[in-house]
């Protein structure tokens, strides 16, 4: 009895260690806008990307560094409503990978890093997420 209920408790542990690096980063908020931003190492990565099909908006950033692609972090994001022309969004990523809760609509993405800034528009409809790629030189 005693060794099935270590073989028990040793794989709980094992498992629970396991699900704990797979966790996404903590859900933070811009004026009332929830997102979550990370990726950085290879389970985080893998869990953003696995809740990313329940966010409408995935941003992904990325830049050429000495002749190849980098995922980068540090980038600030801003998000306009089209229709108000207000800004509704304000963060800086914390890795290279952002999902934001955005409502239905059509918005305006400026995003900055490394003193370039670019602009993007995406059409967020109801039950499907926008993957939106943002890549510097």
């Amino acid at each position: 009895m005693k060794t099935l209920l270590k073989i028990i408790l040793s794989t709980h542990l094992v498992l629970m260690s396991t699900l704990s690096l797979a966790q996404i980063p903590e859900t933070q908020y811009s004026q009332g806008i929830s997102y979550i931003t990370g990726g950085v190492g290879e389970d985080e990565t893998v869990a953003i990307l696995a809740e990313a099909k329940q966010w409408p908006l995935l941003l992904e950033m990325s830049q050429i560094e000495n002749g190849r692609g980098v995922w980068i972090f540090g980038a600030t994001i801003k998000i306009m409503s089209a229709a108000k022309k207000q800004i509704v969004f304000d963060a800086q990523a914390d890795g290279p990978y952002m999902l934001v809760n955005l409502v239905p609509g059509d918005y305006l993405i400026d995003a900055v890093y490394g003193g370039v800034t670019q602009k993007r528009s995406v059409s967020i409809k109801a039950d499907s997420t926008q993957k939106i790629s943002l890549f510097w030189k």
